[in-house]
């Protein structure tokens, strides 16, 4: 079973629990974790709770369950090294018709934000994050076992050790709870490319 004492907050949430291989939040209003693009504003404020590592390859895996019903209540997978270099993928509420399945990376200081429609009935999603050295890739199921990819980044700032694990936040005036279970780590499941050879100088 994961150990989940091995996570350590750098920020708390409202309220949690964290045992038996079960974490659960209760978010705190307005929280986030956004960097200047498009809005201009930053926000560094989420909960974050993750363990640290020096190993270049691994994946690990989560299953988040959540009641979030206000715009932009999020919860999902994290790696935060500081907060100006960070990725996060989620299922982010909007409305009562649909919720954004998607990814942000944050490098020095600049957030993207790619994203998804899926229906607002879904109320749990797994992920699998994977590190080949500071590249990274995330994936998305529905059961656990059949996995899509999301996104594949490069985090300038993560060659050395670094921070994962889960977040959640409520943006707006507004907060839920999110249970993340079935977490592990295990060599990385992103297998090396076979094909076009890298570019090499003459």
């Amino acid at each position: 079973m994961f150990d989940v004492t091995k996570l350590q907050w750098t920020r708390k949430p409202l309220s949690y629990t964290a045992a038996d291989g079960r974490i659960e939040i209760v978010t705190r209003p307005r929280t986030d974790l956004w960097q200047r693009t498009y809005y201009h504003f930053r926000n560094d404020n989420a909960p974050v709770l993750q363990m640290r590592t020096g190993e270049r390859y691994f994946s690990f895996v989560v299953k988040t369950e959540f009641a979030s019903k206000h715009r932009f209540d999020q919860c999902g997978v994290v790696l935060y090294l500081d907060s100006e270099n960070w990725l996060k993928a989620s299922v982010e509420y909007e409305n009562e018709r649909y919720q954004h399945l998607g990814s942000v990376v944050t490098n020095h200081g600049y957030s993207d934000w790619a994203t998804t429609a899926i229906d607002a009935s879904v109320k749990s999603m797994w992920y699998r994050l994977s590190r080949r050295e500071d590249d990274f890739c995330i994936e998305c199921s529905g059961d656990g076992t059949h996995f899509s990819q999301m996104r594949i980044c490069h985090m300038w700032d993560a060659a050395g050790d670094v921070s994962f694990g889960v977040y959640a936040c409520s943006p707006e005036d507004s907060s839920f709870k999110a249970v993340f279970t079935h977490m592990d780590v295990t060599e990385c499941k992103w297998p090396a490319h076979v094909g076009q050879p890298p570019d090499r100088e003459v």
